[in-house]
C-alpha cells in the first residue's frame, strides 16, 4: 500500500510540467496579434528625380479591408498610409503622362512596410501630341524659305511661291519681303548696271554725263525700283488684301501654263485665295510713274503719255518675266523646298 502514494506522486510530478506547457501555448487574444501597421515609399521618374503629385491608391484584402484609400506624393516624392490592418495589399500609382504602375505585397501585424522605390515611365501613347501650325505660322515659314530663293544662287527671287497651297501673307510679311528685296546687294548692283547702260546711250540726257550724271541715273533707277516694290508689293496689297507674289503653276498643258503666266501680269491672287484683277500692281505702276516725274529731268518727261507707255511696258515686261518663272527660273534656283505637287 505504501507504493501507491509514491506512484501517485510520480504521476503528479510528471503531469505538472505538461500542464504548465499547455497553459503557455494557449493562443493570445486576437486583438493582441492584429496590431496596425503602415505602408510608405517614394515615387520617382526613370532619371531618379522625385515625382510630386502622383496618385497612389491602396487596396487591402480581407474582412477589415474597407474602401480603397488614396494619397498624393509630396514634394519629396514620398507617400504614407497609416493605421492599416495586416493582410495582402495592392498599390496602384498613376500620374498624367506616365504609365500606371502596380505593386503588391503582404503587411504583417505592426509592420512599418517600406515599399520599393516606384519608378514611373512615360506613357508614349498618351504623351503623343499633335501640333497643328496656324496659317500665319506656315506663311512665316514659307516667307523665310522665299527669302533664300536666288536664281543661280545669286539673284533674289523673293516674290515667287512654289507651294501649291500657300497661305496668304500678312501685311507685315508683305512689307518684309518688299524691304528685303529692295535693300538686297544684287538689287543695288542691278541699278548700277542699268545706270551704266543709260549713261553709255545718253538715255535721259537731262541728267548729263560724268560722275554726277551717273549718280543721278543710278538714284533715279533705284528710286523707281524701290517705290514700285514698296507700292505694288507691300502698301497697296496690304490695303487691297491682295498677294503680290507669282504662284508657280508647274502642272497642266504648256498652253495653259503660258496663258497663266501671261495673265498673271494683270491678275493676282487675293488674300482669300481667289483670282482677281491686280489692282495693286496696276495702281502701283501708275503711282510710281507719276512720282518719278518729281526727280526725272523736265526735258525727259512727256506727261501722261509717257506714264501710260511706261505702265504698259512694265506689264509686258512682267508677262515675260512670268514666262521665265514658269518654264526656266525654277530649274536655275537651287535648294528649293520639295512641296510635293510642283514639278517642272
Amino acid at each position: 500500500m505504501l507504493g501507491h502514494p509514491s506512484i501517485v506522486l510520480l504521476i503528479a510530478l510528471f503531469a505538472l510540467p505538461v500542464a504548465l506547457c499547455s497553459q503557455s501555448a494557449a493562443p493570445l487574444p486576437e486583438a493582441a496579434v492584429n496590431l496596425p501597421g503602415s505602408i510608405h515609399g517614394v515615387v520617382m521618374d526613370r532619371d531618379g528625380t522625385v515625382c510630386e503629385g502622383a496618385l497612389i491608391t491602396l487596396e487591402l484584402s480581407g474582412p477589415a479591408a474597407g474602401k480603397p484609400r488614396s494619397a498624393i506624393s509630396a514634394s519629396d516624392g514620398r507617400y504614407l498610409f497609416g493605421d492599416l490592418p495586416p493582410g495582402s495589399f495592392k498599390l496602384t500609382i498613376s500620374s498624367q503622362g506616365f504609365a500606371t504602375q502596380v505593386i503588391t505585397g503582404q503587411l504583417h501585424s505592426g509592420e512599418s512596410y517600406e515599399a520599393p522605390p516606384i519608378t514611373i515611365l512615360v506613357n508614349r501613347v498618351q504623351s503623343e501630341v499633335q501640333v497643328t501650325a496656324s496659317q500665319q505660322e506656315i506663311g512665316l515659314e514659307q516667307v523665310r524659305e522665299e527669302e533664300h530663293q536666288r536664281v543661280l544662287g545669286l539673284i533674289p527671287n523673293f516674290f515667287v511661291s512654289y507651294a501649291p497651297d500657300a497661305p496668304p501673307l500678312t501685311s507685315r510679311q508683305k512689307f518684309y519681303l518688299a524691304w528685303k528685296s529692295s535693300i538686297d546687294p544684287v538689287t543695288l548692283l542691278g541699278s548700277g548696271f542699268v545706270a551704266g547702260v543709260e549713261q553709255a546711250s545718253n538715255t535721259y540726257s537731262g541728267f548729263g554725263q560724268g560722275t554726277e550724271g551717273y549718280a543721278k541715273r543710278f538714284g533715279a533707277n533705284y528710286a523707281d525700283n524701290f517705290i514700285g516694290t514698296m507700292l505694288g508689293g507691300a502698301l497697296l496689297p496690304s490695303l487691297l488684301k491682295q498677294d503680290p507674289r507669282y504662284f508657280y503653276k508647274g502642272t497642266g498643258s504648256k498652253r495653259s501654263r503660258i496663258f497663266y503666266a501671261i495673265s498673271s501680269s494683270v491678275i493676282c491672287r487675293s488674300d482669300s485665295g481667289h483670282r482677281q484683277a491686280d489692282y495693286s500692281g496696276i495702281i502701283g505702276s501708275f503711282a510710281g510713274a507719276g512720282i518719278s516725274n518729281l526727280y526725272y529731268p523736265a526735258a525727259n518727261r512727256n506727261g501722261m503719255t509717257l506714264t501710260l507707255e511706261n505702265v504698259l511696258a512694265g506689264k509686258a515686261s512682267g508677262a515675260i518675266q512670268n514666262l521665265f518663272q514658269e518654264f526656266v527660273v525654277r530649274r536655275l534656283t537651287p535648294k528649293l523646298p520639295d512641296y510635293g505637287s510642283t514639278k517642272q
